[in-house]
């Protein structure tokens, strides 16, 4: 019996090993995304709502995404836009459409959970696919339980990886501070060098995070839209992958993502533009 768990154990640690290797990328857009949503807390927040951040993304792969995976062979194409709609929202304020709360708001109780749980919905989608590729890249002829249990695996891998590069990157400034306390003079320039460039890294995560959460939307859509009933968007860019092919895999992958991430801008925008109208039909609008 012992010799028959090891063996499952190693399936289980190969197949999650494999499957992991396929889901770099979207683990990098997963950890630009989340300190977007711990940008203006007090820093004796920003670890505690990560914390709670990563709860929810455990649930989110343990409790939704995973046994809906198990069941299902496409995601609800319909919850797909949600990730365009963020991420066209986020490029309409880079040019001074806001859409955050009216003025005279109360957000000194709101902001934290609608804030936390704005990212543990984002993770969500993003969590699915990471978890959908993951299923997708495991062997067709491995067991039912092994195959849960590298599910697992991956989830609890790559949340503690995400979470942590999160918290890790969150506290940067603090230990920048902390080093300009330093008795030694090149650790204090050290220091203030990490505390002035920090400001800078952020703007460049959350345009990192924004083209992340089109690209990822944009793809997840025209994939569903395949498998449902229009291949036209998957077929284009299936044209163009093809007419580059020769460039270089590099160069292909680039061009796969900026035109997923067009779709996904031009799908959020529609998206936002309903929303805004609505709004503004309800008395609502900014």
């Amino acid at each position: 019996m012992s010799v028959g768990l090891l063996a499952v154990v190693d399936d289980i640690l190969s197949a999650a090993l494999k499957a992991s290797a396929k889901t770099a990328g979207v683990v990098i857009d997963d950890a630009a995304v989340t300190p977007q949503y711990v940008q203006g807390l007090a820093p004796a927040r920003e670890l505690p709502v990560v914390g709670r951040i990563a709860l929810g993304s455990l649930f989110n792969k343990f409790v939704i995404i995973i046994p809906l995976a198990l069941l299902l062979s496409a995601f609800a194409p319909w919850v797909l836009p949600y990730l365009c709609f963020e991420g066209a929202e986020k490029v309409t304020e880079w040019f001074g459409v806001h859409h955050g709360p009216a003025h005279g708001s109360d957000e000194t109780t709101t902001t934290e959970p609608k804030l936390v749980f704005g990212a543990i919905r984002t993770d969500l989608i993003l969590s699915t696919e990471i978890m959908l590729i993951a299923l997708a890249s495991l062997d067709t002829g491995l067991a039912f339980w092994p195959k849960v249990g590298a599910l697992a695996l991956i989830g609890l891998g790559m949340t503690l990886v995400v979470y942590g590069a999160v918290a890790l990157l969150v506290k940067v400034d603090d230990i920048g501070l902390q080093m300009m306390k330093h008795p030694v003079r090149r650790t204090r320039r050290t220091g203030a060098r990490i505390v002035r460039a920090m400001p800078a890294v952020f703007r460049v995560i959350s345009v990192v995070g924004t083209v992340a959460m089109l690209w990822v939307g944009g793809h997840l859509v025209i994939a569903n839209l395949a498998e449902t009933f229009w291949t036209g968007p998957y077929d284009l860019l299936h044209h163009i992958e093809h007419a580059i092919e020769s460039a270089g895999a590099v160069v292909t992958w680039l061009v796969d993502t900026a035109v997923s991430a067009v779709f996904g801008l031009v799908l959020g925008l529609v998206v936002v533009g309903v929303v805004l109208g609505i709004g503004r039909l309800r008395g609502r609008g900014h």
